[in-house]
């Protein structure tokens, strides 16, 4: 276990976590996080995925719901495209 040493709590109740070890944690911003403690330790844990993560694990679920839908073959989509307005 590492410890890292020197870090104030601010009068505002805040700390700031070293980028390498948001890093190493993949600790990004807006992620959601925790605390647990055991006896005299306050342990940092993550509760939920950051607000990109999860909108991003959204949309790839989107995507492939909709990919039992399409009747086209990726020719007949082009040519489409390239007829549009013509």
């Amino acid at each position: 276990m590492i410890l890292e040493v020197g870090m104030r709590i601010t009068s505002k109740g805040q700390i700031t976590i070293p980028a390498h070890i948001r890093e190493q944690a993949g600790l990004l911003p807006h992620t959601e996080v925790g605390f647990t403690f055991d006896g005299g330790d306050v342990r940092l844990v993550r509760v939920g995925l950051p607000e990109g993560g999860r909108r991003g694990r959204d949309l790839v679920g989107h995507l492939q719901s909709c990919r039992s839908k399409v009747t086209m073959t990726t020719d007949e989509i082009m040519a489409l495209t390239r007829n549009h307005g013509a």
